[in-house]
């Protein structure tokens, strides 16, 4: 029997694939089959650009429907707030030192959250695997695409 894979993730991730789903099913759904239906009006759908763009567009829609709401059936939400200890988990802020001891923080999240931009790297990428289950004072060292990578784990935190 097949396993379901859960999808760890904070509640603020949850809330956005809510959010987005909410608004394909209320907003784009509706939107393309007025669209599809204007399209029809005019006549021969054989060579009607604007009718295969409209359906086209609507199975877009309807695949990223099913897809969200597959991540939502299978979310594992998690407070990061609720936990506690040294290791490096999921939700946890991580607080690293590099090669040359500039201090670095990320929070470990899922994939739909995952943003490096703004600190915050999915539990999946390379550098997340390296640090998952490690504790503070431990070495990490990964592969990056510019080369492979050395940090220390500086700090823990859940916040």
């Amino acid at each position: 029997m097949a396993t379901v894979e859960k999808m760890p993730m904070l509640a603020e991730g949850y809330e956005k694939l809510q959010l987005t789903v909410r608004q394909l099913k209320t907003v784009e759904r509706p939107q393309v089959i007025d669209a599809i239906e204007e399209a029809r009006a005019h006549g021969d759908l054989s060579e009607n650009a604007e009718y295969h763009a409209a359906k086209e567009r609507q199975g877009q829609i309807e695949s990223q429907i099913a897809d969200i709401e597959d991540r939502l059936s299978r979310a594992m939400v998690i407070d990061p707030t609720t936990l506690s200890g040294d290791k490096v988990v999921f939700g946890a802020t991580v607080h690293l030192l590099d090669e040359n001891d500039k201090k670095i923080v990320y929070q470990i999240v899922g994939e739909t959250e995952a943003d490096a931009r703004i600190g915050r790297i999915s539990y999946n990428s390379p550098l997340g695997r390296a640090l998952i289950s490690r504790s503070v004072g431990d070495e990490v060292e990964f592969s990056a695409p510019s080369g492979d990578r050395y940090f220390e784990i500086a700090a823990v935190e859940f916040k």
